[in-house]
């Protein structure tokens, strides 16, 4: 059964809530205090409710909406892991008493994990946008100002080599057709197992890319020849496997087998690509092949540049921040598709209004959003002041104006969108993505979003209040 509270607290919750009465962090009276709205606790309570029928009302109680959108957050606060929140947790009286836990039993890391997959990135959007709406009830922003700007959230993938990526394929075929063969012993094609001649292929390749002369180019590419050729081995023997369970020749627990085949279906494919790829960089010198593969388990993942000199090739997923007074981020996006950033300004224009009401009086972003069309549709949408710099070499009245105390005034404040996205990436660890997927990524993000807005929320409140007093 499924409630949005526990429906009755305990006498060591009362001492508990006693003891740690002092000791909590000032934001988290106000983060508390946001946590209890109605809204909220009804949206976890909805979507855990699809899980089995009648999950609201039949059944033993099960760990309440209030105490799951409490840990998962806590989580996003101190970017930890499951098992970390439950050890911390398990530990910390104000933990307990913040969480609603008390003198309860703290759900496992296993029980979390299962909890947090059914809470979708939907559902994670709309908690987010209630939680931007008890902001602007507490008048934390009133939408006269906005700034926008992209950053790279990375997957959580190695650095991809054609080499290492071969040997990811092989080793992951491999494994499927030795469960297979376990589940139906001796019957049709016997495996050959090649990841030991393919693992020293791959390590031949990396002593050789080592040589930059003329001789070791030519040992590079024939150990890639090599490679290819025994990799394109282990995938027609992976569809061999496939067909023969699709024809009952391999035979046994069928539950095993049709999971094993949905798994070789899955993985041959990109397995496929990848061969095609390294045949395409390797023999003919061609970088950017046609739907280019960096990752076997994240294939989703884009090849991002920046223009960083520390980090020229990030591995993942472009994602716009928009931000209005004190740091409250009003809305996020990954983006499935890395497309220009100023395509993004006016649909985040858009989607300001919608939530306030009526547009900026002065929006800011960097040269990557500039274009005269975007200035002329920012303005016609009702924004007074447009601070984007020309990411060409500006004209006269260009000049002039990029020069005025206003838009160097907005340009200033622009710059917070950068600390901005630095605190999301050290506090809340948004620099790499831990769950898997694109529904993964955009969880993710939008969870660590979440607890960077609660978190200003009561900074915000906490200080009104020491003003007053």
């Amino acid at each position: 059964m499924i409630t949005t509270r526990r429906l009755q607290r305990s006498f060591a919750d009362g001492l508990i809530s006693e003891a740690v009465d002092d000791l909590w962090e000032p934001w988290m009276r106000y983060a508390d205090q946001a946590l209890e709205d109605e809204a909220l606790l009804l949206i976890i309570q909805q979507e855990l409710a699809k899980r089995y029928k009648k999950s609201k009302t039949r059944g033993r109680p099960g760990t309440t909406a209030e105490i799951i959108l409490r840990m998962m957050l806590l989580k996003h606060f101190r970017d930890w892991s499951f098992e970390d929140l439950t050890r911390e947790v398990r530990a910390n009286l104000v933990y307990r008493e913040f969480t609603r836990i008390g003198g309860g039993k703290v759900p496992d890391d296993k029980t979390m994990g299962r909890l947090a997959r059914q809470l979708g990135p939907e559902v994670v959007e709309q908690l987010h946008q209630r939680v931007v709406k008890i902001a602007l009830e507490k008048k934390v922003a009133t939408g006269r100002k906005l700034r926008v700007d992209t950053t790279v959230v990375e997957t959580n993938v190695h650095y991809p080599t054609d080499s290492s990526l071969l040997g990811d394929g092989v080793r992951v075929l491999t494994r499927v057709m030795k469960k297979v063969g376990q589940v139906a012993g001796q019957v049709g094609t016997a495996l050959r197992d090649r990841t030991r001649s393919i693992k020293l292929k791959v390590l031949a390749i990396a002593r050789a890319s080592r040589n930059k002369t003329e001789s070791g180019k030519q040992k590079l590419k024939q150990a890639y020849v090599a490679l290819l050729e025994a990799a394109s081995r282990v995938v027609g023997q992976a569809k061999t496997f496939s067909r023969e369970i699709a024809e009952r020749v391999k035979r046994g627990n069928r539950k095993l087998l049709a999971k094993s085949k949905r798994q070789l279906d899955e993985m041959i494919p990109r397995v496929q690509q990848i061969l095609r790829q390294t045949r395409q960089r390797v023999l003919h010198g061609n970088t950017r092949a046609e739907g280019k593969l960096v990752s076997l388990f994240e294939p989703e993942t884009e090849v991002i540049r920046k223009g960083k000199a520390k980090k020229p090739n990030e591995f993942g997923k472009l994602v716009k921040i928009q931000e209005a007074e004190n740091q409250l981020i009003t809305h996020y996006e990954v983006l499935e598709k890395r497309p220009a950033d100023s395509t993004l300004l006016i649909p985040s224009i858009e989607q300001h209004i919608r939530q306030f009401g009526h547009a900026p009086a002065a929006l800011a972003a960097d040269p990557g959003f500039f274009s005269a069309a975007n200035e002329n549709a920012a303005q016609t949408l009702g924004v007074k002041r447009v601070s984007i710099p020309s990411n060409g070499t500006p004209g006269k009245q260009r000049k002039e104006q990029q020069k005025k105390r206003w838009f160097k005034k907005l340009q200033k404040w622009r710059t917070g969108c950068e600390g901005r996205i630095s605190v999301l990436k050290r506090r809340h660890g948004l620099y790499r993505s831990r769950y898997r997927g694109l529904g993964g990524m955009k969880r993710w993000v939008g969870l660590g979003v979440i607890a960077d807005n609660l978190i200003h929320i009561g900074d915000h409140m906490a200080a009104i209040d020491k003003t007053r007093s």
